[in-house]
């Protein structure tokens, strides 16, 4: 498996890989899979931030992809993402997003972060729950009924993880 920074040419099977998710899911509270255009608005949007945007390719298919955002749009949490990773469905389970995961830390570590939070749609979603808590995230809280998807009431679940020095230390001016 092959880790690499986005480029626009993927955006098209990363439409394709979130629009499934979208349709049949509850990990995304998005109601209808956002155009490829919009996909690249947000992936520059991601860059201008100088954060990471990966893709994983195996034998030259994209896979699945992985990136980090600030956690919320003001300028006091720009130490603080949050992570985002969706797989191909024929590849669940095969570690991918594992993989996927920990590059993510460690480039949002390099990128200066020193907190990474997990915003997961439906507390029904055992799968990335249990990945981000063997990936060393710490559940800190269960929003209830925050998504109308599919007919029913989603919770959403936060876990978070320090990186780097974490608050240990004060943050650098920039």
């Amino acid at each position: 498996m092959l880790i690499r920074n986005v480029t626009d040419v993927d955006l098209i099977e990363i439409q394709a890989i979130y629009a499934h998710w979208v349709r049949t899911g509850t990990a995304s509270f998005e109601l209808e899979a956002p155009s490829v255009e919009e996909l690249g608005r947000r992936a520059a949007d991601i860059a201008q931030k100088d954060l990471p945007y990966l893709v994983a390719l195996r034998d030259g298919k994209l896979i699945g992809y992985a990136y980090a955002n600030w956690f919320r749009p003001r300028p006091a949490y720009r130490f603080c993402v949050e992570n985002s990773i969706y797989v191909h469905p024929e590849v669940r389970r095969g570690g991918v997003a594992r993989f996927l995961m920990a590059e993510l830390v460690t480039r949002c570590e390099q990128a200066g972060a020193r907190q990474m939070v997990a915003v997961i749609g439906d507390s029904g979603n055992t799968p990335s729950i249990a990945l981000h808590a063997a990936m060393g995230f710490n559940h800190v809280g269960t929003i209830r009924s925050t998504g109308w998807k599919f007919g029913r009431w989603l919770d959403t679940v936060l876990m978070q993880r320090t990186l780097g020095a974490g608050d240990s230390i004060p943050a650098p001016d920039r």
